[in-house]
C-alpha cells in the first residue's frame, strides 16, 4: 500500500497516483457490475458454480482418490474386518462412477452456458468502446488535419491522413470480413 501522502482514499481502497482516477472509476464500475452479475445468479446456477468449482479442484482429487482407494482396499479383501461388498471387477464403483460422471458434466455444461453468456455481453461491451473510441480517433484526425491546413503544414502522406479521416463502418467491415472468408474456403475447397 502506498503512503498517505501519495494516494488518494477511494470508498473502496487508497488510489495509486501511478493510474489515472478514470482507471480507477472504470475498475470500480467493472467490479459493481460483476457483483450485480452475481447477486442476480438463480439458486440452481449458485449450485451449479459451487459444484463445479469443487470439482476443478485439487480437494476434488483427494476426496476421490480417498474414496476410490478405500473401495479398492475393502473390496480385494485387504481390510479384513470389513467384508467387501463389490468384488472385481467393481461393477457398483464403475456405474457410481458413471452416474457422477453424467451429473459432473451437466453441471459444467451449466456453467459454461452461463460463462458463455456473459463472454458475449463483453465481446458486445469492448466492440462497442471499440466503435467508440475509433470514431473519436477519426475525429480527432480530422481535428488535428483542419488546424495543419489552417496552419499551412502539408502532411507527407495526405492520402492516408484523408483515408483515416473517414468514419469506419461496422457493417462494411462485417461484410468485407464475410466475402473474404467465403472467398478462402472457395480456394480451401479447390
Amino acid at each position: 500500500m502506498l503512503p498517505e501522502s501519495t494516494s488518494k482514499q477511494t470508498g473502496f481502497r487508497q488510489e495509486s497516483p501511478q493510474l489515472a482516477g478514470v482507471v480507477h472509476r472504470n475498475i470500480h464500475a467493472l467490479l459493481d457490475v460483476r457483483r450485480r452479475a452475481e447477486r442476480r445468479k438463480s439458486i440452481q446456477e449458485r449450485v451449479a458454480d459451487g459444484i463445479t468449482r469443487f470439482t476443478g479442484s485439487m480437494k476434488f482429487v483427494v476426496v476421490h482418490a480417498i474414496l476410490f482407494g478405500g473401495w479398492f482396499l475393502i473390496n480385494l479383501g485387504k481390510i479384513p474386518s470389513i467384508k467387501p461388498f463389490d468384488p472385481f471387477p467393481f461393477v457398483m464403483l464403475a456405474m457410481a462412477a458413471s452416474v457422477e460422471a453424467i451429473f459432473l458434466s451437466t453441471f459444467v455444461l451449466i456453467s459454461q452456458n452461463r460463462m458463455a453468456a456473459l463472454d458475449e455481453r463483453r465481446a458486445e461491451l469492448d466492440l462497442q468502446i471499440n466503435l467508440l473510441g475509433e470514431h473519436e480517433i477519426t475525429r480527432l484526425i480530422r481535428m488535428v488535419d483542419a488546424v495543419c491546413q489552417r496552419l499551412g503544414i502539408d502532411p507527407d502522406e495526405k492520402s492516408e491522413v484523408d483515408e483515416l479521416k473517414r468514419d469506419v463502418q461496422p457493417e462494411v467491415v462485417l461484410h468485407e470480413i464475410e466475402e473474404a472468408e467465403e472467398e478462402w474456403e472457395r480456394e480451401r475447397s479447390l
